[in-house]
């Protein structure tokens, strides 16, 4: 599903990322974990398209589509979703009007027919349940005034309507307590955990780990993957911090 080659990036003339290789297949689920300032979250933005990130080498394909060449919202179109670490308030945008125009604005590039206020009102008030969201904050401006925990519930309820193939979450679990971290680590698993789609997490620690059980964990250390393991990797760097395992 998504292939990435030997992928160099750079912001404002600094290299960041530095021969990053990845694959990820159908199905999976790959953790990325690795110290500050290894280059996990620009890998996120560079994957998503996000702006001032320069690639000066490399390649990645997404559905044997060249990523690279696509704007950012054609990669959403094709099924790419990137959850933001900090995700942005927009004020003045209510949440159903925000998610009907994304919704609505990917469907017609599928050549698929707009769903109507009816239709959407009654898959949004679904996912806010399933995240144990009121309702209510469907109707208040996109994530202003919201706490972390409802910022990142909210993100789920986001990547539940549009429904994605590929969900890049970048510290989805920073800013969580206990119970809203068990929701929304359900939420990723009751909407991504499918033969068909696949998942990047990107976070520090194991604990979103024991929720959403990863196939794979790499070692992002110095702009390139270091080591990857199975889930049980998770652990040793939890235990023995990344200056032991990530060299």
């Amino acid at each position: 599903m998504l292939k990435i080659d030997n992928l160099h990036a750079e912001i404002d003339g600094k290299a960041i990322l530095k021969g990053l290789s990845l694959e990820v297949n159908p199905g999976e689920i790959h953790a990325i974990m690795g110290p500050n300032g290894a280059g996990k979250s620009t890998l996120g933005y560079v994957l998503g398209g996000r702006p001032g990130y320069e690639v000066t080498a490399g390649s990645v394909t997404f559905d044997g589509q060249d990523l690279l060449e696509m704007a950012a919202n054609e990669r959403a179109a094709a099924g790419l979703f990137l959850g933001f670490q900090y995700p942005v308030e927009i004020p003045g945008v209510s949440n159903v009007q925000f998610l009907r125009e994304a919704l609505n604005a990917q469907r017609a590039t599928r050549d698929e027919k707009p769903l109507s206020g009816g239709e959407f009102l009654k898959l949004a008030r679904a996912q806010a349940a399933a995240l144990e969201m009121d309702a209510e904050m469907l109707k208040r401006p996109v994530n202003v005034g919201f706490s972390g925990g409802e910022k990142k519930r909210n993100e789920m309820v986001q990547m539940g309507v549009i429904d994605p193939k590929f969900a890049i979450l970048d510290e989805t679990d920073s800013g969580l307590d206990i119970d809203a971290l068990r929701i929304v680590g359900d939420g990723i698993n009751r909407i991504m955990r499918k033969p068909d789609k696949a998942v990047l997490l990107i976070t520090h620690y194991q604990r979103l780990l024991d929720y959403v059980k990863p196939d794979f964990v790499h070692v992002l250390a110095d702009g390139r993957i270091t080591r990857t393991g199975g889930a049980e990797l998770a652990h040793e760097l939890e235990r023995e911090g990344y200056t032991q395992v990530a060299a």
